[in-house]
């Protein structure tokens, strides 16, 4: 068997682009000022089910409106953690 032929830098960084995967671009959650819910729930590891589950319940984090977005801000998220270990 032979073994896979080596790319060039060029090939390789087009391979890896956005534009050539179709990929969106994604900003760091961690440097960003707020969350949308589909970040936050990747960057606390749950399900966007059990998200609006919890938020059902009230155990929700803090959401903010902006324009027709819900976002939830780094201040909220860290709240959210704090009242989450306190009720373990």
């Amino acid at each position: 068997m032979c073994p896979p032929k080596a790319l060039s830098p060029e090939e390789d960084s087009a391979i890896a682009r956005p534009e050539v995967t179709g990929r969106k671009v994604v900003a760091d959650a961690a440097l960003a000022a707020a969350f949308t819910i589909a970040e936050f729930c990747r960057a606390h590891r749950i399900s966007q089910s059990m998200y609006f589950k919890m938020r059902n319940l009230g155990l929700g984090p803090r959401e903010m409106a902006v324009g027709s977005r819900r976002l939830i801000s780094q201040e909220a998220a860290t709240e959210w953690r704090k009242a989450r270990e306190a009720a373990a």
